[in-house]
């Protein structure tokens, strides 16, 4: 039986640089992945083209019970240091918006091919199509064991990493393997939900939503503690888009979201200077200035447009106000893990130390990545946490 510095389940984004840079140090490990490649969510996300890190990483950009907890990691690994690592390899990051950083090249598949080669070349060894079924504590180390369609196998290993990711989209094998081992040791965990995911709208209004399917409004999105600007999108079921999958992560069931549908202007002022200079225009003519004729005859269910803008009365202005600013929300609900970016919540980083991720309570065992209660923004956050947990972790096994 082969001896490994340790055994990683899940070739993901945290798995595969957790293998990496271990390789680079001179380590053996085994990485044991139930798909029949690695990297299956990388080589998806950006619709294939991987926003692999944000220039603009702060911890103010991440959901966790204690956010400062992220120092410790993003001390050890940087922006900088993601950018200079697959810079290295080849791969030029090129900035889209906000900071978002995606290859040249605009191929997922080439950040994916950067491990499989420093993988190769640092002799680490990789079990496809594995699926473990436990993980047992025996003396100092752990065993492993795992189903193939070829039978079954059993690992020996003093360091054990899971980074086997969240529940989101179960086709890629996704599973609560990583919470089911935190229970298992009686580790705290945080309550996990979808996040970065669309919301439903159900009852009353679901039509009127689904009549506006495809159409998308830049927009301020706000809760009581958060806003973000940037596009929404009405789908048959309700609401997505950028700034809708933003929030989601802040949203909890029965709560309601505000809609600035034109927040880089001042309707009120418009309405005044329309004033000013006779009011003959309709409502519907200012509106048709700033939205699509479908969304401003679906305002029509909410506001009188065939009425001349000198001709509105205080009230009537102050409704068309607060309707475009302050378009009121309540979903139903999202649309579950299989829509989902990421998983909020996961291991509580109150078991895990600092510098290292390894837990607290049962030595030589590790938790990173989407497993952990740390939950980054839409736009490279969530693998700028990958990267970063991923080295850090291997630099203690």
């Amino acid at each position: 039986m082969k001896t490994y510095d340790a055994i990683i389940i899940g070739a993901g984004a945290c798995g595969l640089m957790c293998a990496a840079q271990a390789g680079l140090l001179g380590k053996k490990t085994l990485l044991l992945e139930r798909n029949d490649k690695v990297g299956a969510k990388i080589l998806i996300s950006g619709g294939g083209r991987c926003n692999y890190t944000n220039t603009g990483t702060t911890i103010a950009n991440f959901i966790s019970e204690n956010p400062d907890f992220l120092h410790g990691i993003f001390k050890q690994w940087t922006v900088d240091d993601t950018i200079d690592f697959f810079e290295a390899y080849g791969i030029k990051g090129q900035e889209k918006t906000l900071g978002q950083l995606f290859p040249e090249t605009n191929k997922a598949k080439d950040i994916v091919a950067v491990f499989s080669k420093i993988l190769y070349e640092t002799e680490q060894d990789i079990a496809l199509n594995m699926l473990v079924k436990s993980v047992e504590k025996r003396g100092n180390g752990f065993i492993v064991k795992a189903e193939h369609s070829k039978g079954e196998y059993q690992y020996e290993t003093k360091k054990l990493v899971i980074a086997s990711g969240g529940l989101p989209v179960q086709k890629l094998g996704a599973s609560d393997f990583a919470l089911r081992v935190a229970k298992q040791f009686e580790l705290e965990i945080v309550k996990t939900a979808p996040a970065l995911v669309p919301l439903t709208i159900t009852g009353k209004d679901a039509d009127w939503y689904s009549s506006l399917a495809g159409n998308s409004v830049f927009s301020k999105v706000s809760t009581a503690n958060i806003a973000f600007e940037e596009n929404i999108l009405f789908t048959h079921w309700g609401l997505s888009g950028p700034a809708i999958l933003q929030i989601s992560s802040y949203w909890s069931p029965g709560q309601e979201i505000i809609i600035d549908l034109l927040p880089k202007f001042n309707l009120e002022q418009l309405i005044k200077e329309e004033r000013q200079q006779g009011g003959k225009r309709m409502v519907s003519q200012l509106l048709n200035d700033y939205f699509s004729r479908k969304l401003v005859d679906a305002l029509g269910k909410f506001l009188a447009l065939d009425i001349k803008i000198a001709s509105l009365s205080k009230a009537d202005a102050k409704l068309i106000v607060d309707t475009i600013h302050r378009f009121k929300v309540r979903p139903a609900g999202d649309k579950g893990y299989d829509k989902a970016e990421v998983m909020r919540g996961g291991v509580s980083t109150k078991e895990l130390h600092g510098k290292t991720l390894e837990s607290k309570k049962i030595p030589g065992l590790y938790f990173g990545g989407e497993a952990v209660d740390v939950t980054g923004w839409l736009g490279g956050y969530n693998f700028q946490w990958a990267w970063a947990s991923g080295y850090a972790i291997a630099q203690a096994i």
